[in-house]
């Protein structure tokens, strides 16, 4: 049995991915979209095994190509998935999905996931980092997605969401170097993003910020009125000390201490970093 579900799954270089990403929905999904960045290895290859629906459609950010995938793509179904490259649907999740897709109430528009991040084959389990609550699935129409450069989120115009049980599994099999150099990417575009829009503006993005609501909304509010007006440079410091010490991030291991040191430290410092260039460039020449 199909759900009536369209998966649409952008792609830049992601043979080591793809393959696993296609398996976890492949037989069950109604549709599969590909929309690939000009890959310069077998992405789309191996994914012509899964799917005929495959796009190229130049980057310019996350946002604006699942746009651009949601506007061109001929989606016929009544829910739609962003699904990256590197997320596997679980098992849990599929079997969740296969009974309750079909018979939702017209009321529910849209559907939570928990994102389960694996790094270096650890599950990351502590620092604040699972569950991650994301919406993914909605109804076409009923949703839209932020038009930012980093941190973009999936928007419900109108209707209900509901949570489901199962995981969204995160597994990147592309290796530390390869995580390194995506993230210094995001810093780059996370730097910009905070340069060209002060607190308030970030605060009045689609996704409203507020300490009580949902977990995506407390963050961005945690974010926006904390950590943004904390010093540059020391408030990468005091994140990680926050996220490993307080909320047990060494509960995580090896794995764990390089994860959060990495994600809650250096990209947030090489962030600052490339703010203060930014700034510097800015400033008049005397």
């Amino acid at each position: 049995m199909k759900v009536p579900l369209s998966v649409i799954i952008l792609t830049l270089n992601e043979e080591q991915n793809i393959e696993d990403c296609l398996k976890s929905i492949y037989g069950w999904v109604g549709d599969i979209f590909i929309v690939d960045s000009f890959s310069a290895d077998r992405t789309i290859e191996i994914a012509r095994k899964y799917t005929d629906k495959i796009y190229q459609h130049a980057f310019e950010t996350n946002a604006r190509q699942f746009d651009w995938a949601v506007q061109n793509a001929n989606i016929q179904t009544e829910w739609v998935l962003r699904l990256d490259a590197d997320e596997r649907i679980s098992p849990g999740l599929k079997e969740e999905l296969l009974a309750n897709l079909p018979v939702i109430d017209k009321s529910i528009t849209g559907i939570y996931v928990r994102r389960k991040v694996f790094f270096m084959g650890k599950w990351i389990r502590h620092g604040g980092y699972y569950p991650l609550w994301l919406l993914r699935i909605y109804r076409p129409g009923y949703a839209k997605i932020e038009d930012r450069f980093m941190d973009e989120h999936i928007v419900l115009l109108r209707g209900m969401a509901l949570a489901l049980r199962n995981d969204l599994e995160e597994r990147n099999q592309k290796g530390l170097t390869e995580w390194i150099v995506k993230h210094n990417d995001y810093a780059a575009r996370e730097a910009v993003d905070t340069v060209n829009f002060t607190a308030k503006d970030l605060i009045n993005t689609s996704l409203q910020a507020s300490f009580f609501g949902r977990q995506a909304l407390r963050k961005r509010w945690l974010k926006n009125n904390i950590y943004l007006r904390l010093p540059l440079f020391i408030r990468p410091l005091l994140y990680f000390a926050y996220r490993y010490f307080l909320l047990l991030g060494f509960l995580d291991g090896k794995e764990g201490l390089i994860f959060h040191f990495l994600q809650g430290f250096w990209y947030r410092f090489l962030v600052d970093a490339k703010i203060y260039e930014m700034r510097q460039r800015a400033l008049p020449r005397i």
